[in-house]
């Protein structure tokens, strides 16, 4: 089995992207694990894509200058896949999601459960927030390092908010509580989940 060409270059830009600014030995594990899975093709998914409203907010979101050639290379791959992506609206949020959040977001699965290539094992995403949205406080099983693409600042537990900056990186442990919200100018972030099947 061979992934799309378009499908393809988005992964060898992202991986590629991950390698210049890797966050530490835990994310470095994951990202070793993610890498070997991705070398076998899951099942391609054979559905229209789809936009939500927030989707309007996607050009600003990705055309903020990202500095590094990696960067550029991503942004451009992911272009090139976008039109295929199911935006999507979270299922559920509490009292730590700002009023605006049900409209305010959009998240899209490209590899993983109902993604571009339907697989278990990996998810792999990106998430994008209208200016002056705070997402809901979640936390999964999967550990999870982020890749961002604009200003937006994070948190962590009871931790701090934290920006990243613009190609600036982060890892979040198992089932730790996490979060996001962006200022003035939307948040647009890619993810990457390593799935333990022992777990």
């Amino acid at each position: 089995m061979r992934r799309d060409p378009a499908l393809q270059s988005f992964v060898d830009a992202l991986l590629a992207a991950y390698a210049e600014v890797i966050p530490g030995a835990e994310a470095a594990d994951s990202l070793e694990r993610i890498t070997a899975a991705l070398a076998s093709p899951g099942t391609r998914r054979e559905r229209a894509g789809g936009r939500l409203p927030v989707c309007a907010h996607l050009d600003a979101a990705l055309g903020v200058e990202p500095g590094r050639p990696s960067l550029r290379r991503l942004v451009e791959a992911f272009r090139g896949i976008e039109p295929d992506l199911e935006w999507v609206r979270r299922a559920s949020h509490d009292e730590t999601a700002s009023e605006n959040f049900a409209d305010g977001h959009a998240n899209a699965m490209i590899l993983g459960p109902a993604g571009l290539e339907n697989r278990r094992d990996i998810w792999i995403g990106v998430s994008l927030l209208a200016p002056h949205v705070r997402y809901t406080d979640h936390s999964h099983a999967p550990e999870e390092t982020y890749l961002v693409l604009s200003p937006g600042e994070f948190r962590q537990g009871g931790g701090d908010w934290f920006e990243p900056g613009v190609g600036g990186s982060f890892h979040n442990t198992p089932h730790i509580v996490h979060a996001m919200r962006s200022g003035e100018a939307p948040l647009f972030a890619f993810w990457s989940l390593w799935v333990d099947p022992a777990a």
